[in-house]
């Protein structure tokens, strides 16, 4: 299949173009490198372009058979301090990218959707039908175009997949392509940064929650990971498959004081670290509950923890020494 990426140029959306083409699609990359980086797209064709610029996408919408949407404004505490930002890029500009996909002969979507959808879970695992109660403009801009999707297959006939994902790291087992955000606030690059000295000591968010070892548990997954559940949610749309929201997560839950133990462990390395206050919001504990994965898409995450830090800290090492 041919397959439009929007913000292909981005972190998940580069490693899914990759996972794409390994699994034969063509893949055209559309994106306007607010946060995304241009050496990330290298060796795919590439239109530099805005979501709500509908005359722009519609010849390229005319020779495609999917689309798949990573474009977006995408930190949390952003989000809280720039909601207007939030809504115009998420909302506003996202409706003008699916009215241009329904002016076109594409009905295929696979959309990157977010765990931050649930807010505060009452309980772990998380699955697909916990409550959504969004706690950050981010969150709310993601569920409410999950909503368009749903009510555009009711009126539209569009066949949607929205991925649901919890906690992106890792880099791409060639070397090539990793992490690159500015600002950084992803906890994995944040670590490794401080263990190569090219960023200060690493600030852990609150050391007394509810948890064996008082700090906060999340569900890392390794971007190639996800970038494969991408490929086989087209595929499933492809063979007829019916449209739903799905989580993309491990399942099982690993805590910040975990991350900095075994990267210490691997490497012999100690990330240099403080503790600070909790930040407002932050739950706990959010894991996913993969089972419709699982069964539906029949996608499982393959690489663990230990991978997770291995590709990032090769990545990382490269990448700073470029950038010294």
């Amino acid at each position: 299949m041919r397959v439009l990426v929007t913000g292909g140029s981005g972190y998940v959306g580069s490693h899914t173009v990759r996972e794409l083409a390994a699994a034969g699609h063509e893949v055209v990359i559309y994106d306007n490198l607010s946060t995304g980086d241009r050496r990330l797209s290298e060796g795919f064709e590439f239109i530099e372009g805005e979501i709500a610029d509908g005359a722009r996408l519609a010849p390229v919408l005319d020779r495609v058979d999917a689309v798949m949407h990573f474009a977006a404004s995408a930190y949390v505490g952003e989000s809280m301090t720039d909601p207007r930002k939030y809504f115009r890029n998420n909302v506003e500009s996202a409706l003008k990218l699916i009215d241009a996909v329904l002016a076109s002969p594409v009905r295929t979507f696979v959309f990157s959707s977010t765990c931050a959808v649930y807010g505060i879970p009452q309980a772990c695992p998380i699955d697909e039908e916990s409550r959504k109660e969004p706690i950050n403009p981010y969150g709310a801009t993601k569920l409410f175009f999950e909503h368009v999707l749903e009510a555009y297959r009711v009126t539209h006939g569009l066949r949607y997949v929205a991925l649901r994902y919890f906690n992106a790291a890792g880099a791409h087992a060639s070397g090539l392509i990793g992490e690159i955000h500015d600002p950084e606030t992803h906890l994995i690059p944040l670590a490794l940064k401080a263990a190569l000295g090219s960023a200060p000591p690493l600030t852990i968010f609150g050391s007394d929650f509810d948890t064996p070892d008082g700090t906060c548990i999340r569900d890392y997954t390794h971007v190639s990971d996800l970038g494969s559940a991408h490929v086989l949610a087209l595929e499933h749309l492809a063979e007829g498959g019916a449209s739903m929201s799905v989580n993309l997560g491990t399942g099982r839950g690993t805590s910040v004081r975990e991350i900095v133990d075994v990267f210490h462990a691997l490497t012999g390395i100690r990330i240099p670290h403080q503790y600070g206050p909790r930040r407002e919001g932050d739950p706990p504990c959010l894991y996913a509950n993969p089972a419709r994965a699982n069964e539906v898409l029949g996608w499982v995450a393959r690489r663990n923890l230990e991978d997770i830090l291995t590709s990032a800290w090769g990545w990382h090492q490269k990448f700073e020494s470029k950038t010294a």
